[in-house]
């Protein structure tokens, strides 16, 4: 078991790395987007408004932009206490298809719940936001999609693996808990990797789990094929049973306002659900069954998102209508999985606990790549004497570059969002090669310098990276910290803080290193 526990985790080590790095930057997906597109106003103080004010904007706007739609929708505003929840007043509708065609053109627009009147556009400068992060960490880049995946699922397996014979290998699990001895070398990286091994070995079970459950018909595509077939329709068929939703050939006749009164129906629904608010208004008309009103409560802070309360109302009437029962013990199982794999039902507290046991993930796995480094270094001096051969050079070079190389990488993409031309061509694409530019150029400063000066350099570089983007934000946008935390926008504040926690980190890195070092330098 600790044969395979150091083999599996050191052959897929830094691709693991990478996926831990780019996925809790991913998490942060909605606060990174905010910081990347300063163009955006701070978010609007929301007001009460009582529910048949917006719901009469909404209906009167939809008559407008969509009369001849077999779909209409209006979101109701929210302030939540985590702003990541917030939901502005919007409508959305999909058009009549045309002859021919599956689907309708579809649009949305926001609107103030107050006046009315619609929201006028931004224009925000191109970015990869956090999307490409989050994108990254499940499918790589530069690689073709059905490839990256793959990859990443044996990488994943490969983690499962090295989590389980880890927890066989050290059966001490509580007392590794409770054990560090600094200072003491090879000892130490050991005590280290156990410590934020131990710390949040939940998190990294549900975590690596959780993510192989989200490719189930990709990577164990033989059932779905022996019962349904592979072909495009086939799998229509069977996303359609197993999600329960309308098949694409069903016939609607274009929707029209309901004459019986929507607010009650609202308010009907709001007394039943209690505490849960109610997020979405939705208009329908099958041809067959009359024309329905559909209320959806808010699924934001729930586990199984993909089946959120619902009532539904004769449009006609106001009589309430039967919703279909879509209980599946195996689909709520898999939306658990994957709302905890996402944590989109965090408040803010648990938000950063998960963002934070990301990094955890971070650590554990870049303490073990040292860890595999230091105790064979000390093993071949110890037989052989002199300097370990090129296979040991080359892991000590990865080492560097991924663990201190790939975070000063996605500290360039933050810096070349506000230092490339707003308006160049490709500009999102661009921030990307800036990142894996960066990324590569810090592999071969590790390549060229000596082991510790290239620790202790790239830390160093890394410190600076983060410590300046707070600088670089203040000098090139009007939403610094002088403007954001007088507000109170705790999202783009908080991510202007979170640099300078990195860079100070970074730091004590570096400090703490370089002062180990001076020290077997004195005693020797």
């Amino acid at each position: 078991m600790a044969w395979l526990h150091t083999w599996v985790g050191l052959l897929v080590g830094w691709v693991l790395f990478f996926v831990f790095v780019t996925g809790s930057a991913g998490y942060m997906n909605y606060e990174i987007t905010r910081w990347m597109q300063p163009e955006l106003p701070l978010p609007k103080q929301l007001v009460e408004v009582e529910p048949a004010q917006v719901l009469g904007f909404a209906f009167d706007r939809l008559e407008q932009v969509a009369p001849n739609a077999r779909m209409w929708s209006v979101t109701l505003p929210h302030r939540a206490v985590a702003q990541r929840t917030d939901r502005e007043a919007a409508i959305a509708w999909e058009d009549m298809p045309r002859p021919g065609q599956e689907r309708g053109r579809r649009g949305n627009e926001g609107f103030d719940p107050v006046t009315g009147a619609p929201d006028q556009p931004v224009e925000a400068r191109a970015t990869g936001a956090g999307w490409e992060l989050y994108e990254m960490h499940y499918a790589l880049h530069y690689i073709n999609y059905d490839v990256a995946y793959r990859i990443v699922g044996v990488c994943t397996m490969f983690m499962l693996l090295a989590i389980i014979s880890g927890i066989i290998t050290h059966k001490k699990i509580f007392k590794d808990f409770f054990t560090f001895r600094p200072g003491k070398g090879q000892r130490s990286w050991l005590d280290a990797h156990n410590l934020v091994s131990v710390m949040a070995l939940p998190f990294f079970l549900m975590i690596t789990y959780s993510g192989l459950v989200f490719f189930t018909f990709q990577y164990m595509p033989t059932v779905k094929d022996a019962l349904y077939g592979s072909s495009e329709k086939q799998l229509r068929q069977l996303y359609d049973e197993l999600f329960q939703r309308d098949p694409v050939d069903k016939a609607f006749e274009p929707v029209t306002r309901a004459k019986a009164s929507v607010p009650q129906m609202v308010a009907t629904a709001q007394a039943a659900w209690g505490d849960l608010p109610v997020a979405t208004v939705m208009l329908r008309h099958p041809a067959e069954e009359g024309a329905y009103v559909e209320i959806i409560g808010d699924s934001s802070r729930l586990l199984n998102r993909g089946f959120p309360p619902k009532l539904k109302f004769n449009a006609e009437t106001g009589e309430p209508m039967p919703v279909e029962d879509k209980n599946n013990a195996s689909l709520h199982t898999r939306n658990v999985l994957l709302a905890l794999h996402e944590g989109h039902f965090a408040g803010w507290w648990l938000r950063w606990l998960y963002f934070l046991s990301g990094v955890l993930g971070c650590a554990m796995i870049g303490t073990g790549l040292v860890l595999w480094t230091v105790k064979r270094r000390n093993n071949h001096l110890a037989k052989h004497g002199g300097k370990p051969g090129f296979g040991h050079r080359l892991v000590e070079v990865l080492n560097v570059g991924t663990i201190v190389g790939l975070p000063v990488a996605v500290a360039a993409y933050f810096w070349a969002n506000r230092l490339l031309p707003v308006e160049m061509a490709d500009r999102a694409d661009w921030e990307i090669h800036c990142l894996f530019a960066v990324w590569g150029w810090m592999f071969i400063y590790a390549a060229l310098r000596p082991l510790k000066r290239a620790w202790l350099e790239s830390l160093y570089i890394a410190a600076a990276a983060f410590g300046l983007i707070p600088l670089l934000n203040f000098l090139t946008t009007d939403k610094h910290l002088g403007v954001t935390l007088p507000y109170g926008d705790w999202v783009l504040a908080g991510f202007d803080l979170t640099m300078w926690g990195f860079a100070a980190a970074f730091a004590y890195m570096a400090y703490k290193l370089k002062q180990r070092w001076l020290k077997q330098e004195a005693a020797a």
